[in-house]
């Protein structure tokens, strides 16, 4: 099959997307009434906690409105998808098969040949994934735009682009640890690792005995 025809506007062969009234959608087949644009930076984060979030934005489950029958999703956009991190050896292990239907047609894409042809599909490969299969999947990818770069094709005037930053990784304890209570320490003596010792406190309900740090003490 040869290449899709331009369209005739007036004497002028011009693209879909040059189009007058496509020029006015900020993105198309989307209605952005009412949704908000969060901009995510994926420089150094890891994918598969950087898509787990991405995938609750796009259904909306950020908003007390959340109905899992309706598409209530924000736009999100992101930046800097070429600087995505994977834990492991997956860049180099990780394929993606697919088949084209005919015999002897399966075929395979490690991460790192995919990073070098497309940056953006790994990503957008993890955080559709991540979607209910249902009806309302393809329209909440339409709201995911990726960039390889730290640039993208929205205008700022136009647009209010909501930065987004990750939540704090829980710990989520495997088993109960031995918890070591050193509130019978001597006096000025306090724990050498203050966070771990206030995060193990909360973990556990226990009252943190020292609940500010004590200039010139002598750690253990």
């Amino acid at each position: 099959m040869g290449k899709k025809m331009p369209y005739m506007l007036g004497y002028n062969w011009v693209k879909k997307k040059d189009l007058p009234w496509n020029k006015e959608k900020l993105i198309r087949n989307v209605d952005v009434e009412g949704l908000r644009f969060r901009l995510v930076d994926a420089k150094g984060l890891v994918l598969g906690r950087l898509a787990s979030q991405l995938s609750k934005i796009l259904q909306g489950k950020d908003k007390p409105t959340y109905d899992p029958s309706k598409d209530r999703g924000d736009v999100v956009v992101v930046v800097n998808a070429k600087d995505i991190e994977l834990t492991g050896r997956k860049f180099e292990n990780k394929v993606y098969r697919w088949h084209t239907g005919y015999p002897g047609g399966l075929k395979e894409r490690t991460v790192k040949e995919q990073w070098e042809r497309d940056p953006t599909e790994i990503l957008r490969r993890a955080v559709s994934g991540m979607l209910p299969k249902n009806n309302l999947r393809k329209a909440r990818n339409r709201k995911l735009r990726i960039f390889p770069g730290p640039d993208h094709d929205f205008d700022e005037s136009k647009v209010e682009l909501i930065p987004y930053e990750l939540p704090e990784r829980g710990i989520r304890m495997t088993k109960r640890v031995a918890f070591l209570d050193q509130s019978q320490m001597p006096d000025g003596i306090q724990p050498l690792n203050r966070e771990w010792y206030e995060k193990m406190c909360r973990l556990y309900k226990i009252a943190n005995p020292y609940p500010k740090p004590v200039e010139d003490f002598e750690s253990t």
